[in-house]
């Protein structure tokens, strides 16, 4: 089988979008009738995204076989309608991590291991290995960081190696900034050809250039780049800011974009074929109902920032499920620790049709979530906990249902004497021995629902498969004790007996998940419980 790679790397500054780029190049090869897979390479000395603050870094995204990596791979899933592994994700931490060990095992055969070339033939095994698992036609292999930053080089050497052995079957995008200033009125191209000569420099020349911006490049702009940047005005690509990602691959299309590519490629073009994935993409401006949906938690604000990017899963699935019910959606992001610095400011939380708890970890901010919980349970607003949120849920139920005032999660108070969430002997372990990274419950595992619960009718079966990623769970001792008061337990995994879903019996929507499902939601396949949430919420 004959595999084709594009490499997309960026210039100027981070964060002008070259995961949504990557995955929007994937979607409109796959929209031809091609096999596409993704790739990301993080430049971070980490093995893994778990281990990153996701204030900094954005959300830590789940894979069915238990990897956490960076967000952009959610992004990957959602426009391939995909599910990927730990094959398509590697670190600079991972790389080294696998050279030595290799070279401790003498897989090297007594020779020096050097950084070059061992490193990126390392990096270049990791891609072909992913490409071969997928048996893909093309595969989009993202750069983190910019061109000109000493972390990312390697990685930049590993891809002119792969070009220089084969320049037909790889191709080079840029993903450059094209800024306006206010005091210009403008849209300047001199960072971007500064960004092409920093790429030259790496024995690296693009082939396309993408163009972030404000709005549509005009022809000026284009051909300066063509003359500048020694590539043909064709491939220089125009990707101005729009009212949603999933718009992006239209408006590539409408550039011939693929075409493009296929022709570098020496590619005979199929048929193209967007219309479903454009019609989703134009249900939020059609809409004519609006849902309003309360996000209460954490990792929310840096400075006067709000950092939205740590829940990026949650947002597109609560994006999915609102265009499912022929609705748009207006979100509020909620800090709970307002609620425990101003308790009168929960009475807000009636002007909303839902509220949803994402997950979590650590102290900040817990009472407020659990304040939260409260409000929604005892005023019949449509509730909706992952992970934390179904953690938090039954410590409230316990506390002000069960009577049991010191009830709390161990996570926050280990001598707390009605432990309704406690850890298991495996993780005790790992948190004794100061062993965080990866070894949480991560990945896909089984839970069985109850018939006729409020999971089981959304689902539309008894048996199901979701992404975990958590070291404490439901103290099983409490089973009994809350059903019998009304909090049902309707979801529970089948090997251990774990508690995976409660509900709330007479309420129009109470439902906590000890999984993520916003990892397995897709714009055109919304995810079944998301689904349900909004719906219900449209009703209030």
């Amino acid at each position: 089988m004959t595999h084709r790679y594009i490499f997309v790397v960026g210039g100027v500054m981070s964060g002008v979008g070259k995961g949504v780029t990557s995955a929007s190049i994937g979607k409109i090869l796959q929209s031809r009738g091609f096999t596409v897979t993704a790739i990301k390479i993080d430049p971070y000395v980490n093995v893994d995204a778990g281990t990153m603050n996701p204030v900094e870094h954005g959300e830590v995204f789940v894979t069915d076989d238990g990897d956490e990596t960076d967000q952009d791979m959610g992004n990957y899933e959602r426009f391939l309608e995909t599910d990927l592994t730990s094959l398509n994700y590697m670190t600079t931490g991972r790389v080294y991590q696998t050279v030595i060990e290799r070279e401790r095992n003498l897989g090297y055969q007594g020779r020096c291991v050097q950084v070059v070339p061992h490193i990126p033939e390392e990096v270049i095994r990791r891609i072909k290995k992913a490409s071969d698992h997928a048996r893909a036609d093309f595969t989009v292999v993202e750069i983190g960081g910019t061109v000109g930053e000493y972390e990312n080089i390697l990685f930049l050497e590993a891809a002119r190696m792969m070009h220089l052995a084969d320049p037909k079957k790889v191709l080079f995008i840029l993903v450059s900034y094209l800024p306006i200033p206010k005091h210009l009125g403008e849209m300047k191209t001199k960072p971007t050809q500064h960004a092409t000569r920093t790429l030259n420099s790496a024995g690296i020349h693009p082939d396309f250039i993408v163009c972030r911006g404000e709005h549509y490049m005009d022809k000026p702009r284009r051909e300066k780049l063509s003359v500048f940047c020694n590539v043909r005005p064709n491939d220089v690509i125009s990707a101005p800011d729009v009212s949603s990602i999933y718009r992006i691959p239209g408006v590539f299309e409408k550039q011939g974009f693929s075409d493009e590519v296929l022709k570098k490629f020496g590619v005979k073009p199929k048929g193209a074929d967007l219309r479903q994935w454009n019609t989703m993409a134009n249900v939020q401006e059609n809409a004519k109902k609006t849902v309003r949906i309360a996000v209460v938690g954490k990792y929310f604000a840096t400075g006067n920032y709000t950092l939205s990017d740590s829940y990026i899963s949650v947002i597109e699935a609560l994006k999915h499920a609102s265009w499912a019910n022929k609705a748009k959606i207006e979100m509020d992001w909620i800090n709970s620790e307002d609620f425990e610095n101003n308790p009168e400011k929960l009475k807000d939380l009636s002007d909303y049709q839902g509220v949803l708890v994402p997950g979590g970890f650590g102290i900040r901010g817990i009472e407020g979530v659990i304040s939260t919980v409260k409000f929604c349970r005892e005023n019949k607003i449509p509730y909706f906990g992952i992970c934390y949120g179904m953690q938090l849920a039954t410590v409230e139920f316990a506390r002000h249902v069960l009577g049991k005032k010191g009830a709390h999660t161990v996570e926050v108070d280990e001598n707390t004497t009605d432990p309704i969430i406690h850890v298991n002997p495996v993780q005790l372990k790992n948190i004794r021995e100061n062993r965080y990274g990866g070894t949480m419950r991560l990945g896909a595992y089984n839970c069985d629902l109850s018939s006729g619960s409020i999971a089981q009718k959304a689902y539309k079966t008894s048996h199901i498969s979701e992404r975990h990623r958590h070291r404490y769970e439901f103290n099983n001792d409490y089973a009994q004790m809350i059903q019998e008061k009304g909090l049902t337990i309707s979801g529970v995994n089948p090997q251990t007996g774990l508690v995976e879903i409660v509900e709330l019996k007479d309420h129009p929507f109470f439902v906590g998940v000890q999984f993520h499902p916003e990892f397995k939601s897709r714009p055109l396949r919304p995810h079944p419980l998301f689904k349900a949430f909004i719906a219900a919420a449209l009703k209030k």
